[in-house]
């Protein structure tokens, strides 16, 4: 089952769950508002695609957590997304044990492709 992981206002995410819907694929959204990831959930993340890319630093809470010229060790940036989750760049698709993070249509096709040739 591929799993969507945002924040339900959140513009990309209703871009993302129409893309998906309009394609008919089945996923299970997960509001990280309302159920947010554990640390080890982020930490797995961090593992498989990385700080740079699960990191949304254009974001609101990036910038208002001052953090852009900050000099913060993985493990410190990892509680702060623990803590601040709305700093997670926004779609995150995850299918099995393979993660895509970011609103990506090509990327998006892809992924789910590589879904039904299960």
């Amino acid at each position: 089952m591929l799993h969507v992981i945002g924040i339900k206002n959140c513009n990309k995410i209703r871009d993302t769950k129409n893309w998906l819907d309009e394609k008919g694929v089945e996923y299970e959204f997960v509001d990280v508002k309302k159920e947010p990831l554990s640390l080890e959930e982020i930490k797995e993340l961090e593992f498989k695609v990385g700080l740079d890319v699960l990191v949304n630093k254009k974001g609101m809470t990036y910038r208002n957590l001052g953090l852009k010229d900050k000099e913060i060790s993985t493990e410190e940036m990892l509680e702060l997304l623990e803590q601040n989750q709305s700093m997670i760049k926004r779609p995150v698709l995850i299918k099995d044990e393979a993660v895509l993070v970011g609103y990506d249509e090509d990327a998006f096709t892809g992924f789910i492709k590589e879904d039904n040739e299960d």
